[in-house]
């Protein structure tokens, strides 16, 4: 007979009590009875809310504690306790008695900051705790795909950070840190550099933090100036004193090795069609070879997932950072993301939740985030005879109001009535929004639709690239 595994004796523990500190909550509330003016002052500084409590009694004591205090009403031990006698609060707390023994528990306010951090820690940890437990449901939830628990989990994670504000800096700390960035002012620009001087010259290049969308329509070559700012990045030919940063590519649109086959052919100066056609002479196959040794080793990382809604693009987006330190990332395009939480109230609102959710990953991460976007046809139903304006933005009016910078690209050569739309080459970029510069600027440049390369129009070819570079498909 074969040997049965023996049963376990062991029974389940009893669940632990959450991290918490009474005597430091006492200590809180005992020097706020103590010192109002001074103390809850920090607690509110410091973010301290009712839930931070862990003692219910001690939460409920606070609680009217922070709606004197916003009222402007006096707070101590005469009021909070009479306070909690109108609201029907005082036997809930255990009696007059308790707000007694709370403040002869407390010999001194002095110490109030440090109880007031104890607390706060151990709320935090609670708030951990209590992720990790609904993380855990979600698991067990067969109606969801692991992907998207992963992209939730790691977005829940994140907000409890996202919420501890910090103290507030120093007042010369910020003055020598401004000091610090005249410098680079002084060289022309305040971020990445896009690689296209005049363009540079109006938007003082990408800086951290912002959401730059860079709008058209359809066939514009929206995408191709994009990924020639891509280029310039992640080779140094930016400027010269450029450096070669990463860049991370978020594809809703085009697969990776179409955007691949486009940066090659347009680095070599060979048309794509002509690729296409099956005709490639033996200088194009040269210039091919060399073009693709040059951007195999770009630190360029593209992520083609298509269909993405925008809490699992922050969480690729927040990997690509932690994982490559990308310095910039592009989008292409916003339209195609989505938010599948508020699809049900309309896609204006929908576009609305991913537009504020790209600029809050532009400030979460630190780095410029360049986002492509589509027009409406409002130009065309103008007759063409009206240059785009930030009004015709696509789907949501929340986009120009989020965007820091907002650039709208044009070529009058597809536009029948454009006085200029003889000059083929010719692709305009209007600077529709400034949040720190000029706007209603115009940059003109010269667009070679066989090779989807964007040039400054004043300033002739582009310099050879004399240092390698790399390019990765991101791991998903």
């Amino acid at each position: 007979m074969a040997n049965e595994a023996p049963v376990s004796s062991k029974v389940t523990p009893v669940e632990r009590v959450p991290p918490h500190s009474e005597d430091a909550e006492r200590g809180v509330l005992g020097a706020v009875l103590l010192d109002a003016d001074k103390v809850m002052d920090l607690c509110i500084e410091r973010q301290l809310a009712p839930d931070s409590f862990y003692i219910p009694a001690h939460r409920v004591i606070f609680e009217v504690m922070l709606e004197l205090a916003q009222g402007g009403r006096p707070l101590d031990l005469l009021t909070v306790g009479e306070r909690l006698k109108t609201t029907g609060l005082l036997d809930r707390i255990g009696g007059p008695t308790t707000l007694h023994r709370i403040v002869d528990a407390t010999p001194t306010s002095a110490h109030a900051e440090y109880y007031i951090n104890i607390v706060r820690d151990r709320h935090l940890l609670r708030e951990v705790i209590s992720t990790s437990r609904r993380a855990e449901q979600s698991c067990y939830d067969p109606t969801v795909e692991a992907s998207q628990v992963l992209s939730h989990v790691e977005q829940a994670f994140f907000d409890i950070t996202a919420h501890q504000h910090g103290q507030m800096r120093p007042w010369p700390t910020m003055v020598d840190e401004i000091i610090r960035t005249f410098d680079n002012e002084q060289k022309g620009f305040q971020g990445i550099p896009t690689g296209f001087r005049d363009l540079d010259k109006m938007v003082k290049g990408l800086k951290s933090g912002n959401m730059v969308v860079l709008a058209a329509r359809p066939s514009m070559g929206k995408t191709s100036l994009a990924m020639n700012v891509v280029e310039h990045v992640a080779l140094g030919k930016a400027d010269s004193e450029s450096r070669p940063r990463p860049v991370g590519v978020f594809s809703l649109e085009m697969s990776c090795l179409d955007l691949v086959k486009r940066m090659i052919c347009c680095h070599a100066g060979v048309s794509g069609h002509s690729i296409s056609d099956g005709f490639i002479s033996t200088t194009n196959h040269a210039h091919l070879i060399n073009a693709a040794n040059l951007l195999k080793h770009a630190p360029i990382f593209i992520d083609d997932s298509a269909g993405l809604d925008i809490m699992e693009l922050r969480a690729r987006a927040r990997r690509m950072k932690s994982k490559h330190n990308v310095e910039l990332i592009v989008i292409d395009y916003l339209q195609l993301l989505r938010a599948p939480e508020y699809s049900r109230h309309g896609r204006q609102v929908e576009i609305t939740m991913v537009s504020a959710g790209i600029k809050g990953m532009a400030k979460e991460l630190g780095i410029p985030v360049l986002v492509l976007s589509q027009l409406s046809r409002a130009p065309e139903a103008r007759g063409g005879e009206e240059k785009p304006k930030l009004s015709d933005l696509r789907d949501s009016g929340s986009i120009e109001q989020d965007a820091d910078i907002v650039m709208l690209l044009r070529r009058p050569c597809r536009t029948s009535n454009d006085p200029e739309r003889e000059d083929r080459t010719l692709a305009i970029v209007e600077i529709a929004k400034n949040r720190n510069g000029p706007a209603m600027e115009e940059v003109r440049m010269a667009f070679e639709d066989s090779f989807t390369r964007f040039r400054d129009a004043a300033h002739g070819v582009d310099e050879p690239v004399v240092q390698p570079a790399y390019m990765h498909q991101e791991v998903r």
